[in-house]
């Protein structure tokens, strides 16, 4: 599996991501899952303390322990769990991060973190604490880089602006190009784009036109638009699983696209639709056949 540069780090990623967090909590499945991924070639690996409430990094951790030197491994921070353990709140202080690092990499089982990203944001943060929290951390040798999951341009921007962030995670597929928008500015800043939603909920799968039929629609794609557009998708491509993954890997702000599983199968499609790829033509053709829309809100002018 080829690798792309992370930003402008020392980091190299497969062109596939692993989202861990639809990850069975089952040991002996998700070792399945695991296995699979890593005969594949897929080296990065995507988690959250707040996934599962630290259990799907727990559980991660014991299944990459003894692969840990061969990947690069990302996790997220921000999220804050409150008492009642249903429900958590946003906290990006220093504090918060100085103990949440720990407490991941304790459960992770490893020494450092390749990619610490801020899992959020908002404009009324104290970005300057954050920042300097994470570059702290970094000085200390506990990761190696960070950078920002978000939707927000405004918040992208501003991070970017004021930090040394090597990523940005962002959902982008066929159907939601909202993103594309602000690759030029993330590429300018010398960070690259990790796509998250990747196949749209499945829709972007060959089972899509059914799950379609069976929903209220997506993004601004109304039931109806969504079932008419992924039936026109279909008749301009064999393989709209691959088509989907290769869209979004022929922008050259991607680095990797990730992709979940909760059971063999789904990676094992997802393996082989990455690796039967698509032509420009037919990309251009699906293309030319989805909206473009933009981001109504948390705007900023580039």
């Amino acid at each position: 599996m080829k690798k792309r540069r992370l930003g402008n780090s020392e980091l190299y990623v497969s062109e596939l991501g692993f989202g861990c967090m639809s990850l069975p909590q089952d040991k002996k499945a998700a070792e399945e899952i695991i296995e699979i991924a890593l005969q594949a070639g897929i080296n990065f690996f995507d988690t959250a303390d707040l996934y599962e409430d630290g259990n799907n990094e727990r559980l991660l951790g014991s299944l990459l322990a003894g692969h840990r030197d061969k990947l690069i491994l990302a996790t997220k921070v921000g999220n804050k769990m409150n008492p009642d353990g249903n429900s958590w709140s946003w906290d990006p202080s220093r504090q918060h991060i100085a103990t949440a690092v720990k407490e991941s990499l304790r459960r992770l089982q490893t020494d450092y973190i390749d990619l610490y990203q801020l899992h959020g944001g908002m404009m009324e943060d104290d970005v300057d604490e954050t920042i300097d929290a994470l570059e702290s951390l970094k000085k200390e040798g506990l990761i190696r880089q960070y950078g920002i999951s978000s939707i927000r341009p405004n918040v992208i921007e501003r991070f970017l602006q004021k930090s040394a962030a090597v990523s940005v995670m962002m959902q982008y597929s066929l159907l939601d190009r909202r993103p594309e928008e602000w690759f030029s500015m993330i590429s300018d800043f010398g960070a690259s784009v990790i796509t998250r939603g990747t196949l749209a909920k499945g829709f972007l799968t060959l089972d899509g036109v059914h799950r379609a039929e069976k929903t209220n629609g997506f993004g601004t794609y109304t039931a109806n638009e969504l079932v008419e557009t992924l039936t026109v998708l279909n008749e301009k491509t064999e393989d709209i699983h691959a088509s989907a993954i290769a869209f979004n890997l022929s922008n050259p702000a991607v680095s990797t696209v990730l992709v979940g599983a909760s059971s063999n199968k789904q990676l094992l499609d997802s393996v082989v639709a990455y690796e039967e790829g698509a032509d420009a033509s037919v990309l251009q053709a699906l293309q030319n056949a989805v909206k473009l829309d933009q981001y109504q809100e948390h705007r900023t002018e580039l």
